[in-house]
């Protein structure tokens, strides 16, 4: 049977560009903090000249953003605005949202929805308090896996092998000093939290704020869940267990709606 030679060439063609673009803003998107021209260079071991011409074609489609200074970079609006026409992702958000406003309205701190992407979580929605001191990101926003109680509780249904080996690779991160290092507690906490259904941060990723999650499961191949998160002079011991209750009860709703939205 003759084969066609421009099929066989378009399966095997090769487009160094893309390849380039696409790695940088993986490590763009992974990295938990901004990353300036000099680290991407290192980082990803192309030429000066090469990151260079990237970033700004990157740039210039809204695929990168800058800091105030033009030194940093972080993904830019295009890349919010591919990940959310995407219809699941809108329906989700769209679904979940009345529930999100229902616990924020109950307990009065901001609530959050995110899903996992590769390493990182993404915020779908959000519904922030209405007090003038608050905890707010927008829609877009993406925060390290192993960040406070919503990494907790999609790493707890990743499994122990899998989280050790996460771990072995590039370690736990500290960043406060209450940001759980040691690996056997890490692990530890994970499996408490199989156990009770929730994950609580207790300053563990950002000093002064305290956070509880749930997770709803996978929607179509997606992992979700839905966090609190507040200041921790509103965030007494009483009022962690008001969430608690009142995220747990309501998430049982929302994964039901889910479920029936298809």
């Amino acid at each position: 049977m003759h084969k066609n030679n421009s099929e066989n060439a378009g399966q095997s063609y090769k487009a160094p560009a893309v390849h380039k673009i696409f790695q940088l803003l993986r490590v763009v998107a992974e990295s938990p903090t901004m990353l300036g021209q000099t680290e991407l260079v290192q980082k990803l071991g192309y030429s000066k000249s090469t990151t260079h011409g990237l970033i700004h074609a990157l740039l210039r489609e809204e695929a990168l953003s800058q800091d105030s200074d033009g030194r940093k970079f972080y993904l830019g609006p295009a890349i919010t605005d591919l990940a959310f026409s995407n219809w699941n992702y809108f329906k989700t958000a769209e679904t979940a949202q009345p529930f999100i406003n229902d616990i924020r309205g109950q307990i009065g701190e901001t609530v959050f929805l995110g899903g996992l992407i590769r390493k990182r979580v993404l915020i779908m929605a959000s519904a922030e308090a209405e007090v003038p001191i608050k905890i707010s990101a927008p829609a877009g926003t993406t925060i390290p896996l192993f960040a406070g109680a919503v990494g907790k509780v999609f790493l707890a249904a990743i499994g122990t092998d899998r989280v050790r080996q996460m771990i072995m690779e590039k370690g736990l991160p500290r960043y406060t000093p209450g940001t759980i290092t040691d690996e056997e507690k890490y692990l530890a906490e994970l499996e408490l939290v199989k156990t009770q259904g929730y994950a609580v941060d207790n300053e563990e990723y950002i000093h002064g704020i305290k956070a509880v999650a749930v997770a709803l499961g996978n929607r179509k191949g997606l992992p979700l869940a839905v966090w609190v998160v507040g200041l921790s002079s509103t965030m007494e011991p009483v009022k962690i267990r008001q969430i608690i209750d009142v995220i747990l009860k309501t998430t049982e709703k929302l994964r039901a709606s889910l479920e029936e939205s298809g």
